[in-house]
């Protein structure tokens, strides 16, 4: 049977018949269908397109996170080994200066409708500006609920951008994410609009989220910047010196960026956000003045080092799939957090505690040291070592100039003919 023949109407397939399709096609063996058909759920089946099983990741926490004089415990979901680790070590450090300092910000989001083939663009504004009133009552109209919360459509942009004219809707989606709600109220003004005569491109949520930008600050004694090689002003120095590199050289300011994202992903997984959103406000923020540049900045003010981040961080507590996953229910027992501003406050720290690690690793051992055990231990489950053999392994990987999976074969053979001699 070919890919077309079988594709087809895959959609409407139970997910134990695209399980046993699939099995067929790519001759899964009895093992491969069993896995799959176990980590199957129903939940799975009702919120993806094709679906065949559940893909499950760790999950772990990072504690002792201390943000407006409020201790956290924040779950993060991430397969990389050192990422949760990082979290820890960043937040202890600067728990042990003050913790985090995070500003109580406005928060909507942007719905856009675009216009194009514009004969008189500054007549088009004029209208527009006119009928603003009229604009965000539609947009109210179609989603009154969210204004019966306090929320709604609160303002109306207007932006010439090269042919086309934006009219951004700035919308207050309370709790929630919001995107459905956005999407509604910016489809019901692009009606309207073109019911008036305009030609409407697009009518969409924007992830660039600049009417909700999340900063967060921290101060970092020098002593708990410090290493047994080197004294905590002279890492603050290099970290200072990493900062400024990242402001001017896009290559430096991308791995940087990713640092930060690191923590703000894998927290972001765990309260049912929309982790590529995010992502891409961000990197879209990075650039905002024509270059990309790091996120955060760092520099030495008096005995200490100061530490800022901003970013769009338009995250919601309820709404998407938060409420549907049990798990995730748990994850904000376990956080506490109660607000989609509490949620931005506490992420964009964890962003800013895992950049800490990160570059204090960088500017000190290099990223290696820290990073490479904890990928050791990946590598002695992938060669089949038991829980009681991986640390004994991994603390024999450490000892190699060189490793890879040959070589921890090979240490994991001979550890176990040494326990048989035993």
């Amino acid at each position: 049977m070919s890919n077309e023949q079988w594709s087809h109407g895959f959609y409407k397939l139970t997910p134990a018949q695209r399980r046993q399709i699939l099995g067929e096609q790519y001759h899964l063996n009895i093992a491969d269908q069993e896995l799959l058909e176990k980590n199957s759920s129903a939940l799975g089946n009702d919120l993806v397109e094709n679906y065949i099983t559940d893909y499950s990741l760790p999950e772990g926490v990072v504690t002792g996170l201390l943000v407006n004089g409020k201790t956290y415990t924040l779950p993060m979901v991430v397969e990389e080994p050192s990422v949760i680790a990082a979290a820890n070590n960043g937040a202890q450090r600067v728990a042990r200066s003050g913790g985090f300092i995070a500003d109580h910000q406005p928060r909507a989001l942007v719905g856009q409708v675009v216009l194009d083939q514009i004969k008189d663009p500054q007549r088009t504004i004029e209208w527009l500006k006119d009928h603003q009133n009229d604009l965000l009552k539609i947009a109210n109209d179609a989603h009154p609920s969210m204004q019966k919360r306090g929320g709604g459509a609160k303002q109306l942009r207007i932006r010439q951008v090269g042919r086309f004219i934006s009219v951004d809707l700035l919308i207050d989606v309370c709790q929630a994410m919001g995107a459905n709600t956005v999407n509604t109220m910016a489809e019901a003004v692009a009606h309207y609009l073109s019911e008036n005569g305009n030609n409407v491109v697009t009518a969409i949520l924007s992830n660039y989220a600049t009417e909700s930008l999340q900063t967060v600050s921290c101060q970092v004694n020098f002593a708990q910047l410090a290493t047994k090689q080197m004294s905590g002003e002279v890492v603050a120095q290099r970290i200072a010196d990493l900062s400024e590199l990242a402001q001017v050289d896009p290559y430096r300011a991308a791995t940087h960026n990713k640092g930060i994202m690191n923590g703000i992903d894998a927290a972001l997984i765990a309260s049912g956000n929309d982790w590529r959103a995010i992502e891409s406000g961000a990197n879209a923020y990075a650039s905002r003045d024509g270059q990309y540049r790091g996120l955060s900045t760092w520099q030495i003010v008096d005995d200490h080092l100061e530490g800022q981040l901003t970013l769009p961080m338009p995250v919601g507590v309820v709404g998407g799939s938060i409420g549907l996953k049990k798990l995730t229910k748990l994850n904000y027992q376990l956080s506490s957090i109660k607000t989609a501003q509490e949620l931005a406050a506490v992420i964009t720290s964890l962003g800013l505690a895992q950049n800490l690690a990160a570059i204090r690793a960088l500017a000190t051992t290099g990223i290696q040291a820290g990073h490479m055990k904890l990928q050791y231990r990946s590598l002695a489950i992938s060669v089949g070592a038991q829980q009681n053999e991986i640390d004994q392994l991994v603390k024999k990987l450490g000892q190699q100039q060189h490793v890879d999976q040959n070589v921890a074969k090979e240490i994991l053979a001979t550890m176990r003919k040494e326990s048989t001699n035993e």
